[in-house]
């Protein structure tokens, strides 16, 4: 397995742990947990899309990564 596939990997299982917790109520949809979990793995989704230079994927990760940090923010500022 080469190495954007590894990185790649790793930040979509991150992506659909969030998306398993989220389904099954294990965490909290609005929690710092799921916004992390995102963050971090389109994060790396994006980095493995730019190694391969995948323009759709580098749009869709880095738009994924900005919501998610902007939800992240709104749950900061709720505290």
């Amino acid at each position: 397995m080469a190495f954007n596939d590894i990185i790649g990997t790793l930040g979509v299982g991150l992506i659909l742990l969030a998306y398993f917790f989220n389904i099954k109520a294990l965490i909290p949809k609005d929690g710092f947990l799921y916004f992390s979990l995102n963050i971090i793995g389109a994060g790396l989704a994006c980095y493995a899309s730019v190694l391969i230079n995948y323009v759709p994927f580098i749009i869709l990760e880095a738009t994924w990564v900005l919501v998610s940090v902007w939800g992240f923010i709104g749950v900061m500022k709720k505290q």
